[in-house]
């Protein structure tokens, strides 16, 4: 290993502070199981390493090791754990792993109100239990342990569906969590980030993204008599001069438009699509780090030193957030205390449940607007459709006598199924009113007019081919009908059409 610097006031405390038994011992306890990696000064120790005593450590600090970081994931014994490994073989020696959420804001205020509201997300879908950490630096670890989770679903072991089910958990805790902070932001929040490189502009309404903005702009040449409308940067400054003539041009602002580039579309074309506020990223501003749910990802343990702060990542009661400042961090002054909570068996399951269908929603719906209108070759314009006698598939009658489960997956069926049968919103409100009362327990109101009221400012789509989606929830039940058709809504179309074609023949 070769020189190794550190910080000179690291370097003064490392032996004492990591000589402490309770620092030792929450570590190690902590890292059972884990991968664990020292970091030396800038560098790390070899891979894979792991920690099981506290002789182990302090051999490490003697050898100049300044903070420990550990895996999310838990395995069977990580030393077996090799880089040429494929998932498969990952998932083999893989026990399970660990939510973790990492909270790494530039504005330390403003980490701590993404920390509250990620917890308050998390105790809405019923976790009332998780672990909270102060990262050493400016952010926070939130950590809902393995045990909270349900070890199955739908026959699959939840322990191989990493990285990509806490991936959308942390997705999914991101998006809820940006709804409650906005609740909470200062009147002059959006003056606090006007000179800063975080990433501002018009809302898209469609996908909730930060919009690019441009201003258009009219170029005149006097001298040619010629001229154009060109878009560019709102503080792009440039002397523009005429390419036959070499004169300077003259410019005039015409107005600013706000592209999306994740819809591909604009405020000129769809100014509906675009909010007419200016907007942070909240997204960015939280700084929660997707990234960190990786395959063989490490995070700073507890009570680990940080190199440039001298900080200890210490824990946290949740209710200590409010308060807590960096320098209560102070390594000379840390009272140790767990990291990992206490919880119940399969306590996140709601939270997994409600993820998951989360994820189903907005997938179904991106790749519903992306269809082209060919699947409305079948206007049903010009078939009289009695209200009071529609045919229902098999899969919406189930739905239709009220669910247990799966609830809000049906609620986006139900309303874009009434819809594509050109239902008002108050007819589709009727209706849905009508179902959610048979729910045990019903969907909130206020989430249900949200749901409704969303979907009617947005172009129609149609409910979810006939496919996994049902049968996910047990509603597919399929008739002769059902299967020579690829969408629920045809069933009620041809259905409609052999009526109006039984009247006729009567005639």
């Amino acid at each position: 290993m070769g020189e190794i610097f550190i910080n000179p006031k690291l370097d003064s405390i490392l032996n004492m502070y990591y000589s402490r038994k309770d620092v030792q011992d929450e570590i190690c306890k902590f890292c059972q199981n884990r991968e664990v990696v020292p970091r030396y000064g800038e560098g790390f120790g070899k891979r894979p390493d792991y920690l099981e005593y506290p002789t182990e450590l302090m051999q490490h600090v003697r050898k100049g090791a300044t903070s420990f970081h550990c895996s999310e994931e838990i395995w069977q014994n990580p030393i077996e754990i090799s880089k040429e490994m494929e998932k498969e073989q990952l998932d083999e020696i893989r026990r399970g792993w660990d939510l973790l959420i990492d909270i790494d804001c530039k504005w330390f205020d403003y980490s701590k109100k993404a920390a509250q509201s990620i917890i308050r997300v998390l105790e809405r879908h019923g976790v009332k239990n998780m672990g909270v950490k102060f990262s050493g630096s400016k952010g926070f670890h939130i950590i809902v342990p393995w045990k909270a989770f349900p070890k199955e679903i739908n026959g699959v072991s939840v322990k191989d569906l990493f990285p990509e089910l806490p991936r959308q958990l942390a997705t999914y805790l991101r998006s809820e969590s940006e709804k409650i902070m906005q609740e909470s932001l200062p009147a002059d929040f959006y003056k606090q980030f006007k000179n800063t490189d975080l990433k501002q502009g018009i809302k898209c309404n469609k996908c909730g993204e930060i919009s690019n903005t441009f201003k258009m702009i009219e170029l005149f040449c006097d001298s040619c008599k010629i001229g154009e409308t060109r878009k560019v940067r709102p503080n792009e400054k440039k002397e523009l001069k005429c390419p036959t003539c070499n004169s300077k041009i003259k410019t005039q602002d015409l107005k600013e438009i706000s592209e999306c580039s994740h819809c591909n579309t604009n405020s000129e074309k769809n100014p509906d699509n675009f909010s007419k506020t200016i907007e942070v990223d909240l997204f960015e501003l939280m700084g929660l780090d997707i990234v960190l749910v990786s395959s063989r990802h490490l995070f700073r343990c507890p009570y680990s030193l940080h190199e440039k702060t001298v900080l200890a990542s210490i824990v946290l009661n949740k209710t200590e957030l409010d308060s807590f400042q960096p320098s209560d961090a102070d390594p000379l002054k840390v009272k140790v205390k767990p990291f990992m909570p206490q919880v119940n068996e399969g306590e996140a399951r709601e939270l997994l449940i409600q993820a998951l269908d989360w994820h189903r929603e907005n997938n179904t719906r991106k790749e519903a607007i992306k269809e082209k209108s060919k699947n409305f070759d079948y206007d049903i314009k010009d078939i009289k459709i009695d209200r009071s006698k529609i045919t229902l598939p098999p899969c919406m009658e189930k739905i239709m006598k009220g669910l247990k489960d799966g609830k809000k997956r049906a609620l986006f069926i139900l309303i874009n199924y009434f819809r594509s049968l050109n239902f008002s919103e108050e007819e589709v409100t009727e209706k849905i009113n009508e179902w959610n009362k048979k729910n045990k327990p019903a969907i909130k109101e206020g989430y249900v007019k949200s749901q409704i009221s969303y979907t009617f400012k947005h172009k129609k789509i149609m409910p979810p081919n006939c496919d996994k989606y049902y049968k996910d929830f047990s509603v597919c039940i399929p008739s002769n009908l059902c299967k020579k058709i690829k969408n629920p809504l045809n069933y009620t179309i041809i259905s409609a059409k052999r009526q109006v074609r039984n009247k006729e023949d009567k005639k």
